[in-house]
């Protein structure tokens, strides 16, 4: 055997699954050398949870990157000549009409991102897996791409450590487990195993349901957990006999039931000959602490796989039998059946990128194994280009705050997801019930009070509407809040929300934005650091007190972040962000600072300490002005809009910031939380109606025709896509500002960021709809979804119905060649077909009442 290097360029630990297998293929093709792969056991792994994966590919995924990652796989595997496409499908029993509307919409997701997904009837379901008692269900869901990977990833991945060892650029060590990383200064420095240290710049980590322990000992939490995960065999299946395939049937997923149905192939394949059924608990879930998983000779099979008895799962198997009577005919093979652990985090996405904690400590966590190949490219096109080709922000693991990395947290939360990886349908505004009240505001028990229909984000409880203003709001504004029919449009959703925005335009509300990412940036280099990251200039000639709504860029000049800076003095700025993006754009700050060597800044986070309320409305100005010691400095002369000063009001010190998200006149107040229920109660005895976040983060932001970071602008499009490109591009360098100059000089872009609204909105049944979630828009004229010149497809971005307007709105890139004020297009909504037309090409409000009142 080798003997340990002292020194490497990159060290993966965990090599030997396919996950480490595909970093080190793709590190490879991006001309990284001189590295080295650990792995506890042999390679390709035999404890790990590749080793008994059960390697089917479904592209089905209402997230873009995901379905991407796929992709990118299923062609990767085919290429190699490891990829059976056999299709697969996804059934919904006969009285589960949730599921139903499930597969509809995964049809929906599929044909905005890319996949080939049908629905068909369950004759047609019959007829391409015959296992199916078709009289069970109502429907089903095609997969046409769908397949299994060939003879196993477990050999894919030990196929793919022996061509890279071969290129001579990699060094595997089987046996011979990582005891420790080492840091030092913040940064990787080396590895400790008990053959020896290497010395090493990068490290990766991809040890699955390992991956926790390691992560500990260089002090960066990896919020993930293992879970249990049942698999049945059932045969010898005589039928299988004789074919000479690797899998038979498609692919087959009772998700209602929380299972599939997959057969292993001929006999005298690497497994065949049997039926095999997995299932995941859905009511009780198994999650085991990484701690206590056996070491290998340990356990009586491997260490990811657990016993099982058929007791444990006799309700779900029993009512499988229903659906697939073959598994009632056959025998249970209980030597061969076992709980396999798999990897699952709190919000069910990979856990990639950068270690917050630890520079040049790389994760690639929790990829499934449709995914792993896709996975690899992302990590190492990341690490090569600062950036992979797709927006990661659904897979960084960055955006976890460091609370939602806490172990209490990430058990709960792994414990709910859990519960939902198969069944049931999820809807896209569904909260989540564990983790809760973790961040709450100086104004929590007021809108308690109120009877706050509370979401949460980024670990913020957040009032969406008060039950408390029903009775009179409702009532008032009845006639402009219509009744949502659709069970499916209407959950998760209060009328009330609407009529608070109504009441807010007519008079004055105020909205609770504490869960706003708030940090203080000072120092020598404060300047040169936000002017380099910053599209408009913050710094130089910048007024003090003045506040700039900016966008930082990734070196193509896709957008990165959107956010706002106050200059507070020569060397003091105050950086905003939204809550959902606030740790990545602290994760990015901080790095570019190193990247630079602007050693000289302080970043101070604030956001537990200052809370924040915006009040709005025509009669914002005279509300404030009874409440505040000197009324004439609210005035627009003395307080000009994006402006920033200090108010005192009640004798309570206010830092006020004249902006408006929701298009009335007003401010946002920051204060100390410690001042918070005064401010609160002064403004609610004062008149001021409490108004949910919906209308600041849904409603009123789409009337105003207003962007969301990570949902309407991606590092895939850029700002005059956008609709937000500035005036004029300034003197000072910035991060990306070369693309952006190569933007700016093109004739016209691939494909602009359009205002639509929608013509009509009744389905087939006659009921009025009220879109949820991201659908594609196709061509009226041939029914394809539009595609731009650099095949990137549509879909609405966002959808709202817009109270003021009385119309619903949505956002959406449109190719080139059909971005024109007036078009008309079609948006897909659960298979059936609306008029949409184009309202505005880039940025232009459809209700916009600061604009006539800001002189007043």
């Amino acid at each position: 055997m080798a003997q340990l290097p002292k020194s490497a360029k990159v060290v993966i630990i965990g090599q030997g699954g396919i996950v480490g297998a595909s970093v080190a293929h793709h590190l490879i093709e991006r001309g990284w050398d001189n590295i080295v792969g650990l792995e506890k056991s042999a390679i390709p792994t035999d404890i790990g949870s590749t080793s008994h994966a059960s390697d089917f590919c479904f592209t089905t995924s209402h997230d873009k990157l995901n379905v991407y990652t796929t992709k990118y796989s299923q062609a990767f595997y085919e290429k190699r000549g490891n990829y059976e496409k056999c299709g697969g499908m996804e059934v919904a029993r006969i009285d589960d009409d949730e599921r139903m509307d499930e597969l509809r919409r995964k049809v929906g997701s599929g044909k905005a991102f890319g996949t080939n997904a049908s629905m068909i009837s369950p004759k047609e379901a019959k007829e391409l897996f015959p296992l199916l008692n078709e009289n069970c269900i109502q429907g089903a869901m095609w997969d046409p791409d769908a397949g299994l990977v060939v003879p196993r990833s477990q050999k894919v991945a030990g196929d793919l450590v022996e061509e890279a060892v071969a290129t001579g650029k990699l060094q595997v060590f089987p046996y011979t487990p990582a005891i420790r990383i080492d840091v030092q200064d913040g940064q990787v420095r080396g590895v400790e195993t008990h053959k020896g240290y290497i010395e090493t710049e990068y490290v990766v980590l991809s040890m699955g349901i390992w991956g926790p322990l390691m992560a500990d000992t260089a002090s960066s939490p990896l919020p993930l957990m293992p879970l249990e995960h049942p698999l049945l065999f059932f045969g010898p299946y005589e039928a299988l006999n004789g074919t000479g395939k690797q899998i038979v049937y498609p692919l087959f997923r009772d998700q209602g039931n929380s299972a599939y149905v997959r057969d292993t192939g001929d006999p005298t394949t690497t497994e065949g000959g049997h039926i095999e059924w997995g299932y995941y608990e859905a009511e009780n879930p198994r999650l085991v602490y990484p701690g206590a998983i056996a070491e290998p000779g340990e356990a009586r099979m491997s260490p990811s796989m657990r016993d099982l008895s058929l007791e444990q799962v006799l309700e779900p198997y029993e009512k499988a039998i229903e659906m697939t009577p073959i598994l009632g005919e056959l025998g249970w093979e209980e030597k061969h059946s076992f709980n396999g652990l798999l990897s699952v985090t709190p919000d069910g996405g990979s856990l990639m990128g950068e270690s917050p904690e630890v520079r040049n400590l790389w994760f690639c966590e929790a990829v499934w194994v449709k995914d792993g190949p896709g996975a690899g490219k992302i990590l190492a096109d990341w690490m090569t280009d600062g950036r992979p080709d797709m927006d990661p922000h659904s897979v960084d693991i960055a955006r976890h705050y460091p609370l939602q990395k806490t172990p209490d947290y990430v058990y709960n939360r792994c414990y709910e997801i859990a519960k939902k990886i198969y069944n049931p349908a999820v809807h896209p505004r569904e909260p989540y019930l564990t983790g809760r009240q973790m961040r709450t505001s100086p104004f929590y028990l007021r809108e308690v009070e109120l009877g706050g229909y509370f979401m949460e984000a980024a670990g913020w409880e957040r009032a969406h509407g008060y039950a408390a203003n029903e009775a009179t709001l409702l009532e008032k504004y009845r006639d402009r809040i219509p009744v949502r029919e659709h069970e499916w449009d209407a959950r998760h959703f209060w009328e009330v929300s609407n009529a608070e925005q109504l009441e807010m335009s007519e008079s004055v509300g105020m909205i609770n934005l504490s869960h706003f990412a708030i940090f203080d940036i000072s120092g020598d280099d404060a300047e040169a650091l936000l002017e380099y990251l910053s599209v408009a200039k913050v710094g130089g000639t910048t007024p003090h007190g003045k506040g700039v709504y900016t966008h930082f860029l990734d070196d193509r000049g896709g957008i990165r972040s959107d956010l706002t800076i106050i200059r507070r003095s020569d060397n003091d700025y105050r950086v905003i962000c939204g809550g959902d993006t606030g740790h990545r754009d602290y994760c990015w700050i901080t790095r570019m600072a190193r990247a630079k060597d602007l050693d000289n800044v302080r970043v101070q986070d604030r956001t537990d300490e200052l809370a924040t309320l915006g009040l709005w409305g025509p009669k914002a100005r005279e509300t404030l002005a009874k409440l505040v010691s000197n009324p004439d400095e609210l005035s627009h002369e003395n307080f000009p809009f994006a402006t920033t000063r200090e108010l005192n009001i009640q004798g309570v010190p206010v830092w006020a910031f004249r902006i408006s998200y929701v298009g009335e006149q007003g401010w946002e107040l920051y204060f100390p939380f410690s001042y918070g229920l005064r401010i609160w109660d002064l403004l609610y005895d004062a008149g001021v109606t409490p108004v949910g976040i919906e209308t600041y983060a849904n409603t009123r932001r789409l009337e105003k025709s207003l962007r969301l970071q990570n949902v309407d602008l991606e590092v895939e499009y850029n700002l005059y896509e956008a609709g937000l490109a500035r005036p004029k591009v300034k003197e000072a360098d910035f991060h990306g500002k070369a693309a952006y100059l190569e933007q700016r000089a093109l004739p016209q872009q691939s494909a602009y960021l359009c205002t639509m609204t929608m013509l009509e909105h009744r389905d087939a049944n006659g009921v009025l709809r009220y879109p949820v979630g991201q659908w594609p828009i196709l061509d009226p004229q041939t029914g394809e979804v539009l595609v731009d010149s650099e095949g990137r497809r549509s879909y609405n971005t966002s959808a709202v119905w817009g109270p003021s307007v009385g119309k619903i709105i949505l956002l959406g890139y449109i190719p080139a060649d059909y971005a024109q004020e007036g078009r008309e297009l079609i948006l897909e909504y659960f298979q059936e077909h609306y008029p949409i037309r184009i309202e505005a090409v880039g940025y232009r409000a459809l209700f916009d009442p600061e604009n006539e009142r800001v002189k007043s």
